[in-house]
């Protein structure tokens, strides 16, 4: 039996390894994502200095052999200090991302199931959500629960979960009408069974990989708060509460916002890469 069931999920396997080959941009994407991860791991034994020790003499440093994107305004050291934002960062893009993929998909199978007044009530909830400009509803909500990274998450995640649940509902009323949902129904099964043991995981391809381009998106958005002040409050190396302390002083230190920002850009295409990559191999027509 477990011959039987191993061929397919090696050729599956030998199949996705064909696809990446085949891709250079997702094998770009996947080393981002994988060096990024390690170096949110890592961090402590690869930042040279403490990220939060100040050295006034040395403030605003140019890069050197010293200080490899310099230092900055209380002479802390860019580097360390970008590369536990890194870590921050990741942290609360998977936080994020996990939190509103959940919660949307576990409203978006029921509302699918149930259907009726359930259905009405859940997706006329998210139409709410949707009908806002949700960067706008976020800070809102930040400004409400108060200025921090854990309240940024927190507000990012409310107003991220519609997307997933408008996406497993979509799938799942298709699937749920397939001729095997209608044979499991018609021997006995009961309903939590049919949701979550065929239907959910029958829907579960788009939504990896909507989350994996959403972890870019999240990280980018969570800096973007950080930005505006809503975010990170200093001394914490946040790479968006970084760049808004640099552009004070962007024309004589460039580097103080450049290094942070470049950060931002590589790991936001390399998920973006990354999320392109999973959808040429998990979509079913590209498998054809």
């Amino acid at each position: 039996m477990w011959k039987e069931n191993i061929k397919p999920a090696l050729k599956k396997a030998k199949y996705s390894l064909h696809i990446i080959r085949q891709s250079p941009l997702t094998m770009i994407g996947i080393g981002i994502f994988l060096g990024f991860i390690l170096i949110a791991i890592f961090a402590p034994s690869i930042a040279p200095y403490d990220p939060y020790e100040i050295n006034p003499p040395g403030f605003l440093q140019p890069p050197s052999k010293q200080h490899f994107f310099g230092t900055d305004e209380a002479g802390r050291d860019i580097f360390s200090r970008v590369v536990y934002g890194s870590r921050i960062s990741l942290k609360a893009g998977f936080t994020i991302t996990i939190i509103a993929m959940v919660v949307g998909s576990i409203i978006g199978i029921v509302s699918a199931y149930a259907g009726g007044i359930v259905d009405d009530i859940l997706m006329r909830i998210a139409d709410i959500f949707l009908s806002f400009p949700w960067i706008v509803m976020a800070m809102a909500i930040t400004a409400v629960l108060g200025r921090g990274i854990t309240n940024t998450v927190i507000a990012l995640s409310i107003v991220w979960w519609p997307i997933y649940a408008r996406l497993i509902r979509s799938q799942a009323l298709s699937i749920r009408e397939m001729p095997y949902i209608e044979a499991i129904r018609a021997l006995g099964a009961g309903k939590l069974r049919i949701i979550f043991i065929h239907v959910f995981p029958n829907c579960l391809a788009p939504v990896i990989v909507q989350a994996s381009l959403d972890f870019g998106g999240a990280i980018m958005w969570c800096a973007a708060l950080s930005f505006i002040g809503l975010g990170a409050q200093p001394p914490i190396p946040e790479l968006g509460a970084m760049i808004t302390i640099g552009s004070h002083y962007l024309r004589e230190s460039w580097w103080y916002s450049t290094f942070p920002g470049l950060t931002i850009l590589i790991v936001v295409l390399g998920f973006n890469l990354l999320g392109d990559g999973l959808r040429d191999i998990l979509d079913p027509n590209l498998r054809r």
